[in-house]
């Protein structure tokens, strides 16, 4: 997660809007009694959510203020998991498998296939602001090998033109359909729709 070192322009403040103060609340009613903590997660998604999909200083801290918790210990989950961005990350933020399974499969020509048509490098935005690059361990759709996730949605049986005609689409302002890229039904053998 290069993002996190990066020297980062910081909000001052941060507070939930009205519509997603309701929806914290209401995450929070969900854990039991002396447990609130618990909703540590889902409101850093929801947080990194309302900031552009990146997570400010200033909104970990005032979820560890709603939730009565220590700051550091909030830091320390946003810094455990990769799906919090802790520096701001392109419209369009790219996460390309590069595990065994990927690999195997052809991921370094999706990887290059990428790095051509969005115009950036691993770890990096590009300049308008519309990608972002980076790699993760795994995501755990190994059976449809080479796989990215695109902001909330898999892309999945990737080859280097299909992921170009993706970003290609996106720069176009195109809805591009999620999952197999193949017509694969979910997790089934090649060939079986």
């Amino acid at each position: 997660m290069s993002a996190a070192v990066k020297k980062v322009d910081q909000p001052e403040s941060f507070t939930f809007s009205k519509e997603n103060l309701a929806k914290a609340e209401k995450i929070i009613t969900k854990y039991p009694a002396g447990r609130q903590q618990s909703a540590v997660l889902p409101l850093l998604d929801l947080a990194q959510r309302q900031s552009d999909n990146w997570l400010p200083k200033a909104a970990m801290d005032y979820v560890a203020e709603m939730l009565d918790m220590a700051p550091i210990r909030v830091y320390e989950v946003a810094t455990f998991y990769t799906m919090f961005n802790l520096a701001p990350v392109g419209k369009n933020h790219i996460q390309i498998c590069r595990t065994t399974p990927c690999w195997l499969r052809g991921s370094d020509d999706v990887t290059k296939a990428c790095k051509d048509h969005a115009g950036v490098n691993i770890s990096e935005t590009s300049a308008d602001g519309l990608f972002s690059l980076v790699e993760v361990e795994c995501l755990g759709a190994c059976v449809n090998a080479p796989v990215v996730q695109i902001n909330d949605h898999y892309y999945e049986d990737l080859t280097a033109t299909s992921i170009a005609k993706i970003i290609e689409d996106l720069k176009a302002g195109h809805v591009v359909k999620p999952g197999s890229q193949i017509g694969r039904k979910c997790s089934a053998p090649v060939g079986v729709k």
